[in-house]
């Protein structure tokens, strides 16, 4: 594709993208061929008169009409074009009335039909970018980035950084004015540009002056953006060493959750509402943080000592508490392959540990704990009776519990009295037979899991079969761990897990050794058994329960597939008919 740019002989900083092609060539060349253009400049005239600019030296101004009959050569031949392309920046900065006419000239050479002619007039371009020129010139490079010539397209980036080293500010003045104004392809491709080469810059280019007209021109452009755009100026942001800071962090946040509207209630039936949602959590996860302090014992707690110096995600975990888990079960996804229900909940697992300070912790820990009892099952009537019936059993969804779980735990460490004081007898003895029943499945399932991995190493341990193996071993430990705790009397919250899916360092050297003790259990360190039920109840078992657990080895990168459609006045996918479509 040759790309199509603005005149910008009367140029003056308003976007010209969409105005009519043929009124700018019009404009354009009455302004640029006021000399010289009556016949055809040739190699000859090129030369002759760069020889004339060239040894004036100091006496150039007197020579306005050899630098025109360099102008005039863009309406050469391709030689003549190559020619005009190296010499017109040559001498530009000695004419500054022709500068207008120059730069002109200089853009009909980067719309030339030939390709070679416009790769030369790119990489002259940073030559033209002196003093109030450098806006203009990086906008013009920014319209250049449409081009879908490869090489041509690289050139325009090494001109575009090399433009960054004169002046990094009226650089990013040109690109974000294409951004909030510009084409859709030259705003997708600059903000992909930014998304990738700012992180590239030294710091004594991206000052902090510099990096703070980043952020201010982001939140702009975030008012009115796809779910691609908000990932990719997500990453812009976060990455300006300006903001890793926890004030620059909360910041952050904050434009997060302007974004995730969560003063509304969710739409369960909408998916794009869904989708704004999960992308917008994902995002802030990364910019949660919780210190330690050492409490009056010694011992390390996540307590208010340094609630001054934390990101929370308070906000995030009461509008899932609030607004999601209830309608959990209604919840459309945006995507077919993904299990909307376990992406939801592992959200919420893993924001928990950085909640702070909750205003309705006792009615939001009331809301998690229901909806644990919905995937903790009693035991079926048969198995009460010393009776079997396998196909009545109920399904042990392990994934899905381990998250509750852990949300619970968490939370529950915020209010460690809520089982004993909060939750009616009754209730309570109805959650302990329902923790019990899953325990004991679930030493099943662990003994069944041990064995089928014992031994295997190396290659054996990477075959799909056994990464879920290994996978499943995780959760069900976890649960067993978290179900412990809550057995004690009062109820422990003392527990630390690692979640299932969250990457695991030195994956290579953990898959060419035997699973580790991690891996396996605590139990097969030490050969210490965990503490076994009453062997009446065992026998009462005679087939384990069905479980259920995410295929998913790793965690569904999620981030990476989504994108918005429209339907909000502003921010996500109001962009009208510059929706990209979805990445997925």
């Amino acid at each position: 594709m040759r790309p199509t740019l603005c005149s910008i002989a009367s140029y003056t900083g308003e976007h010209c993208g969409k105005t009519n092609r043929s009124g700018l060539e019009t404009e354009r060349q009455a302004l640029s061929w006021t000399h010289a253009d009556v016949m055809a400049v040739t190699i000859e005239d090129l030369y002759r008169n760069y020889g004339v600019l060239a040894d004036a030296k100091d006496n150039l101004s007197q020579h306005k009409d050899a630098y025109q009959v360099i102008l005039a050569g863009v309406k050469g031949g391709p030689k003549e074009k190559r020619l005009a392309a190296q010499f017109i920046p040559k001498f530009f900065n000695s004419f500054p009335e022709l500068a207008d006419a120059a730069i002109n000239a200089q853009l009909d050479l980067c719309e030339d039909e030939d390709v070679s002619i416009r790769r030369q007039a790119i990489k002259e371009l940073p030559r033209f970018a002196t003093g109030e020129n450098i806006f203009r010139v990086a906008d013009i490079l920014t319209q250049l980035l449409q081009t879908d010539d490869t090489a041509e397209f690289n050139q325009v980036n090494v001109a575009l950084i090399s433009i960054f080293k004169m002046d990094a500010k009226g650089t990013l003045g040109g690109l974000f004015s294409q951004i909030l104004q510009g084409e859709d392809i030259v705003r997708e491709r600059a903000i992909k540009f930014l998304s990738t080469k700012l992180k590239t810059l030294p710091e004594d280019i991206m000052t902090k002056e510099v990096e703070e007209y980043v952020f201010a021109e982001t939140k702009k452009v975030l008012e009115d953006v796809t779910g691609e755009e908000f990932v990719l100026l997500m990453r812009v942001a976060s990455g300006l060493r300006v903001l890793q800071t926890v004030n620059g962090r909360q910041q952050l946040v904050e434009l997060v959750v302007e974004q995730a509207d969560l003063d509304q209630a969710l739409n369960p039936a909408d998916p794009d509402a869904v989708d704004r949602l999960l992308q917008c959590t994902r995002q802030a996860l990364p910019l949660f943080s919780l210190f330690t302090c050492e409490s009056g014992d010694g011992s390390l707690q996540q307590i208010s000592c340094s609630e001054q110096k934390n990101v929370h995600s308070t906000r995030f975990v009461t509008y899932f508490c609030e607004h999601v888990l209830p309608n959990l079960s209604t919840l459309t996804s945006p995507v077919a392959e993904l299990d909307i229900q376990l992406e939801v909940l592992k959200l919420m697992a893993e924001m928990s540990p950085y909640c702070g300070d909750m205003e309705k912790l006792e009615a939001n820990l009331t809301i998690l704990f229901t909806k644990l009892l919905e995937y903790m099952p009693l035991p079926p009537e048969e198995v009460e009776n010393g009776e079997n019936s396998a196909s009545e059993e109920p399904k042990l969804q392990f994934s899905y519990v381990e998250c509750l779980l852990f949300s619970f735990h968490q939370l529950g460490k915020k209010l460690p009295d809520f089982l004993l004081d909060k939750v009616d007898g009754e209730r309570l003895k109805d959650f302990k037979i329902r923790l019990q029943y899953f325990a004991r499945g679930l030493q099943v399932y662990i003994r069944q899991l041990r064995v089928a991995l014992q031994g295997k190493t190396g290659d054996a341990l990477k075959t799909e079969e056994n990464k879920i193996k290994v996978v499943a071993l995780k959760i069900t430990n976890n649960i067993n761990i978290l179900i412990k705790d809550l057995f004690h009397n009062p109820p422990s919250f003392k527990s630390t897990v690692t979640l299932s899916w969250k990457p695991v360092q030195k994956t290579e050297a953990v898959a060419a050794k035997r699973l580790s003790s991690e891996e396996m259990g605590s139990g097969a360190a030490t050969k210490k058994q965990i503490t076994p039920l009453p062997r009446r109840d065992a026998r009462q078992i005679y087939n384990p329960p069905s479980g259920k657990y995410s295929s998913s080895i790793g965690n569904f990168n999620y981030e990476q597939r989504g994108g918005f459609r429209g339907g909000r006045g502003r921010g996500f996918g109001a962009r009208g008919n510059r929706s990209r479509g979805r990445i997925y």
